[in-house]
């Protein structure tokens, strides 16, 4: 069979105001388009549809949209819950879905639940609806599904997280090799076992648009604690990467720039192709893995410099005569009030659009080392400055953010006196 990887939809995202349903749109069509001319088989989504617990309606109308088209084309659409999305929402549609020769797997079940927690193991067919492959579907990991536990209890049980992934995962992978052997049994045939994960694997390249994952205080999880899968489908890192030079594990990254400093990444789906035809004997699958380059629908840029290196930049933006979203970093020595108003006129007769004008980012630790100074020599008010310094923020807002600080500050010394 032939089934696509893909990853961080991010359906419903507000980027600096800007809706991104004509960009998802795009990469919908250029991704049904690709499904038939591939003739693929299955596609995986790999966690984070949604951009927010709460998507938008016209999220949720493109996504049931797709539903309909996928099945239309006799492919088997596989939706995983993501860190950013809400079980309650994506279990919605979960049985109109299913009609639809879609599986929605919102969060991991456990043993005890028998007959959903096996659903998370699930039998992949080819459009001669013959089986395939066998899927190990296991959703972004909530601390309150590996053990049952509320959010005080858990955090006196961290050390028993890591154990409990891979008991999730060992256990469910013994039920795929038991359907492995089986369906072998059956048909001759050695089927290749596809793993899922929505996690942050330890040495994984993260963008600025990479919300932190935490089970519980655990920020990253060795991949040597998941199962030896034939392929392992992996979402929440939006750059595409190979892990650890293991060309069958991946993360597929967003379709989309999800923050400026993704800009010039080539955004990808992965292409996989499992070769059962000749597993006769019982060898180990093989698989042909590929990637996909997906058309990029709107254009984002970075700049940074001072003044006369900003204005050369838009300059030469401008002569592409198309339209682009611009992150504009200018030095601090350059920044000023009326430098945003500047910089509209600058690009007011082209297709150049500023969506942020920011001073260049300052590190509060460098500066405290770089003084030889420590934190404890510094007043409230030092702390206050330099912390602000290191906000993407215009002058007024900063004034503002001072005044509140300074009337929040003599409130706490008046308090303070009369308590005394």
């Amino acid at each position: 069979m032939r089934f696509i990887h893909t990853s961080d939809w991010h359906l419903g995202q507000n980027f600096y105001g800007k809706n991104r349903a004509a960009e998802h749109q795009a990469f919908f069509n250029w991704l049904l388009h690709t499904i038939e001319e591939q003739q693929v088989d299955g596609l995986i989504v790999a966690g984070d549809i949604f951009d927010t617990a709460a998507p938008p309606s016209y999220a949720r109308t493109l996504l049931n949209q797709l539903v309909i088209q996928v099945n239309q084309l006799g492919c088997q659409l596989i939706l995983l819950g993501g860190n950013h999305d809400s079980v309650a929402v994506l279990n919605e549609n979960k049985n109109l879905y299913q009609a639809l020769n879609t599986t929605l797997i919102s969060q991991a079940i456990q043993p005890e639940q028998i007959s959903d927690y096996q659903q998370q193991v699930q039998i992949l067919h080819d459009k001669n609806k013959k089986e395939a492959a066998i899927m190990v579907a296991v959703p972004y990991l909530r601390p309150r599904d590996l053990l049952g536990l509320s959010k005080d209890e858990y955090n006196q049980a961290q050390n028993r997280l890591l154990p409990a992934i891979q008991q999730h995962y060992q256990q469910l992978y013994q039920i795929a090799l038991d359907k492995q052997k089986q369906l072998h049994q059956q048909t001759g045939q050695q089927l290749p076992i596809i793993g899922t994960a929505h996690l942050t694997i330890v040495n994984a390249k993260v963008t600025d648009s990479v919300r932190d994952i935490y089970i519980g205080s655990l920020e990253a999880v060795p991949v040597e604690a998941l199962p030896d899968f034939d392929y392992l489908a992996m979402g929440h890192i939006h750059q595409p990467q190979v892990i650890g030079n293991k060309q069958h594990i991946r993360y597929s990254g967003s379709p989309i720039a999800m923050s400026f400093d993704e800009a010039n990444q080539q955004k990808s789906v992965v292409l996989v192709d499992t070769n059962i035809n000749q597993q006769k004997s019982g060898a180990p699958a093989q698989l042909k893995i590929s990637t996909l380059n997906i058309p990029c629908s709107q254009a984002i840029a970075q700049i940074k410099g001072n003044i006369a290196q900003v204005e050369q930049q838009l300059t030469e933006l401008a002569t592409q005569q198309q339209n682009i979203w611009l992150d504009i970093e200018v030095s601090s020595d350059d920044y000023h009030s009326d430098l945003q108003q500047k910089l509209l006129l600058l690009t007011a007769d082209s297709q150049l659009e500023i969506l942020r004008v920011r001073r260049s980012k300052k590190v509060l630790q460098t500066q405290v080392q770089e003084k030889n100074v420590s934190l404890d020599e510094l007043t409230p008010h030092d702390v206050f400055k330099q912390r602000l310094e290191n906000l993407e923020l215009d002058e007024a807002q900063q004034q503002a953010l001072s005044e509140l600080f300074q009337h929040s500050y003599q409130q706490s010394l008046t308090l303070d006196n009369e308590n005394s």
